[in-house]
This record gives C-alpha cells, structure tokens and sequence, in this order.
C-alpha cells in the first residue's frame, strides 16, 4: 500500500518565463511574473495532496526561441536527479516557442525522463491518454514559432525605421553622450566625458600618435568610459583612441545597423556590410568640428600605411603567453641581431607597471624546446601520434549533426501527419492545412540538404585528414627544422614565467610520455 502511494505522489516544479519584449513594454498583469506564479500555485493546491509543489524556477526577460535560460536549465538538473517528475507552466508559449524543441521536450526528453507536463490554459496534460488538447499541441507550438518569427520581423522593422529618423536605438552610447533623461532615442552630450574626447582629438589634430595619446591618458590618471560608467580598473589602449578618432557621432551623424542578430532563433551577432549602415546626419549636438575631425582621419590613414610591418616570423610565433598576465609574448630583435622575448601587456603599458618585461633569450628557449620534443618523439608510437593529432584537430562532430538533423526531419514529418489528422477533424481549414503542409515541407528540404552536405563534408574530411595528418607526422619526425604549423599542431601555449620557468602544454596530453612540463630556462 506504501509503495502505491509513494508511486503515486508528483514533485512539481511550477516553470514561468515572461519575454524581453513583454518586460520592456510592461505587458498586461495576466501576463506578469507575480500573476503567473500565484496562478499556478494555486491551480497546484487544489490539485490535493499528492501533488507536492518542490520549487518554482523563474526566467523573467528571456526569449521562448531558445531553450539556454538559467533557471529552465536548472530545472532540466534537478528532473535528471530525480527531483522533480512534472513540470507545469501557463500555457505552452512559456515553455518555449520554437517548435522543433518544444516538440522535443514534450514528446520524448520529458517522456524519457517520466516527468508529467501540464500546460494549464491551453489544457494539455502529457498523462492524460484521452486527452484532445494533446494532440493539438504541435499545432500550438508551430503557431507560438510562426509568432516569435512575426514578433521579430515586427520589432526589427520598428528599430530599423527609428534609426532612419535619426534616433538612438541602441545600448550603451560613444564617450561623451548619454541618453537624454526626456528621450531615451536622443543623445545629448556628457560634459565630463565630452572633455576626454576633445583632449584626444586636439593631441590627434597635433600630429601626436596613437600610441603617444594613449601613454598621456594613462600616465595623468584619465578615466576610461569603464571606469567612469561602471567603476572597472581598467586603462586606455591603442583600439579604444582609434575607435573615438574613427566614430561620427562626434561631429553630430548617426551610425547604426553596423552589426545584427543572425536570425530570430540565433541572438548571436554578425557583422553588417558597410552598404547595410544606417547613417543619419546632424542627429544631436556635435563634441568635434567636421573639418577637424575628416583632416584626423586623413592624417590616420598617413599613420596606417607606415606602420611599421612584421619582417621577421619565428618557430613559436603565437604560441609564447605571460603566465603571469595572459597577454601574448612577442620576440624582439635586437640591434646586436640578439633576439629577445617582451610581454606585450608590458611593452604597452611599461610606465603603468601592469606586468614585468620577461625578457630572455628566444633563440636559446626555441633550440631548448625542439630539442626536448624530439628526444620525446624517438620513443612515441607513430600511429598514436595520428590518433591523438587527429583528435585535437576535429572542430565538428559530424555524426551528432546528422543525428540531430535526422531527428528533426523526423519530428517535422510527424507534425506534418498531426496536422493533416487535425485537417480531416475539422480542427484547423484547408487552407491553413496548405499553408502549413508548404511550410514544413519546406524546412524538410533545407534539412535534407544540409544533411546532405555535412555527409559529404563527414566523407570527404575523413580521408583528407588521414592523408594530411600522416604527412605532418612524418615531416615533423624527418625534417631537421620543424615550422610553425607543425608546432601549432603539436603544442597548445607556451606560458613564460616571470622567474623564467617555462611550462609546455600540449594539445594531445593523453599520449604516452607526451605531458604538460616545465622547462627551467
């Protein structure tokens, strides 16, 4: 009888997500975090007593097109340790809106993982075998998606339009702007900051380089916009001067749409092609004159096209890094022809005493390192070698990819067999049954070629590697001066000391008599 009750008793974990859009335009109060949790308590509560509420896991502010939310993921955790056995939300859209995953969850990881989903206002009930709603979920779901590709297409045609007029539609703004408290799509100008920006322009309009305004701002004290705006220790560099040089908003114009979110499923940024920009003229007050600010950029290209280029490449190029900073350690010649390495956060930054120059012979370190990989390689399997360099070398796992494209193609055609039965149920018309059909078929055939061209890819790849990877092996063991592709294959970073000790990390670690050391120099 015990055992019956234990098997009968549900851990619940009551799920609220509320979008970004719906947080910045303070969406109705049905809609609200506060409105949906006391909802589901209480639907949760007059379940009876075998329903046990274990936690509540809240996303306020995160998109449903992507399933990455903290506390979603947190949840995912405590169901794998068996903490949790149903899962109840609001309706469907808060569990997400991106149908391909929302299918997934509902019809196979919550079904593996025996946990019960209930989506209260839509009236799904995953336990529930007799249950209509369930079937209509997938074509809830396909609507929530169709709805989050709408939403974005609207929101982005909205920002695209507002930034043709010439208002600010973005984060955080250039130094010496702020948002104007009585309009949040205007720039006004920031006194304090405006005085950093027109010091920097007056060194550059001087004739002063880059690299001598840089050393003026750090050696007075000058605040960079981080530590002015967010109180971060943190000091000027030669990319940030060269920004403020380059930027219009100093002489009044408006530049926007220079970067843009790969799609509304994907937040990830790309950059825009220059013919992409939008570019507003004479939007706010100018910090900088034009004509001071266009014979800037004239002396800026001068300054470019003679700056100084590398003439000389060298075995361990790339992989030298300060242990001490983690910046990059560059190799400097001499005018005795002596080569000696320098912490490039140091070289930068000398007066600031950020880092120490670590600075030793490079040829005696280089000579010292070879020979110490070869005396390692005399006694190492050559075909274990290939195993692990391949290994280190496989940026793609092709078979999870075809796995995951199958199961999609898989869940797309079993959509397609639900809305066709909701079609003959007179649930949903004709033409929105085509409409639909045309849709998903559609995705079908981008899956089917993309899966197509990552087998091809999975074959080709394989024998190329092969062949390539015996060759580099080879050459390494034959050759009496190996080059930089060979060491980058075959090492991670060196990582200098500032006493001199100088720690080699290989990428293939699990190889016999082949680890991470430590060489004193």
């Amino acid at each position: 009888m015990l055992e019956t009750v234990e098997m009968s008793i549900y851990k619940v974990a009551i799920y609220i997500r509320l979008s970004k859009e719906d947080v910045d335009k303070q969406c109705d109060e049905s809609e609200s975090i506060i409105n949906q949790k006391a909802m589901l308590k209480e639907y949760v509560e007059k379940l009876g007593w075998r329903y046990q509420l274990v936690d509540i896991y809240e996303d306020p502010g995160y998109t449903g097109t992507n399933f990455n939310r903290p506390e979603f993921q947190r949840m995912k955790k405590d169901i794998e340790l068996g903490k949790i056995n149903m899962v109840v939300t609001k309706d469907l859209s808060r569990l997400g809106r991106d149908y391909i995953e929302t299918g997934e969850y509902i019809e196979k990881w919550f079904p593996e993982n025996n946990v019960r989903y209930i989506s209260v206002t839509d009236g799904i009930d995953t336990f529930a075998g007799n249950n209509g709603n369930n079937d209509i979920a997938p074509f809830k779901s396909i609507l929530n998606d169709m709805y989050s590709k709408d939403l974005s297409k609207k929101i982005r045609t909205a920002l695209h339009t507002m930034q043709k007029q010439g208002k600010w539609v973005g984060g955080k703004t250039a130094l010496g702007y702020m948002k104007d408290s009585n309009d949040k799509n205007k720039l006004i100008i920031c006194k304090p900051e405006a005085k950093i920006v027109k010091t920097i322009f007056k060194m550059a309009s001087d004739g002063n380089e880059v690299g001598i305004i840089r050393n003026y701002l750090n050696d007075n004290n000058i605040p960079t916009a981080n530590q002015l705006r967010y109180n971060k220790a943190t000091f000027w560099e030669n990319k940030a001067i060269k920004n403020i040089l380059c930027n219009e908003v100093y002489i009044g114009n408006t530049i926007q749409n220079k970067r843009s979110r790969i799609s509304y499923k994907n937040r990830k940024l790309k950059e825009n092609a220059k013919e992409q920009w939008i570019i507003v003229e004479n939007t706010h007050e100018p910090i900088i004159e034009k004509d001071v600010f266009y014979n800037i950029q004239k002396m800026m290209i001068t300054q470019k096209y003679n700056r100084n280029k590398k003439i000389h490449h060298f075995l361990l190029d790339g992989l030298l890094v300060c242990y001490e900073c983690k910046h990059k350690i560059g190799v400097r010649a001499r005018k005795n022809g002596r080569l000696d390495m320098i912490c490039n956060n140091y070289r930068r930054n000398s007066k600031l005493r950020i880092c120490s120059s670590h600075g030793f012979n490079y040829e005696d370190l280089e000579n010292k390192i070879v020979k110490y990989i070869r005396s390692l390689f005399l006694n190492i399997d050559n075909k274990k070698v290939e195993l692990n360099i391949k290994n280190s070398m496989t940026k793609y796992d092709y078979s999870k990819m075809l796995e995951k494209l199958e199961a999609e193609i898989k869940l797309i055609n079993d959509h397609i067999d639900k809305i066709y039965i909701d079609k003959l149920d007179n649930k949903i018309s004709e033409e929105m049954y085509n409409r639909l059909f045309d849709k998903l078929q559609n995705q079908i055939k981008q899956k089917e070629k993309e899966y197509n061209d990552i087998k091809d890819k999975k074959e080709n790849r394989q024998e190329k590697d092969d062949e390539r990877i015996k060759k580099i092996v080879k050459e390494f063991l034959e050759l009496k001066e190996p080059t930089p592709e060979i060491m980058k294959v075959i090492i991670n970073r060196i990582e200098i000391h500032q006493d001199k000790q100088v720690d080699l990390i290989f990428n293939f670690k699990k190889l016999n008599n082949l680890k991470n050391v430590q060489l004193n120099y």
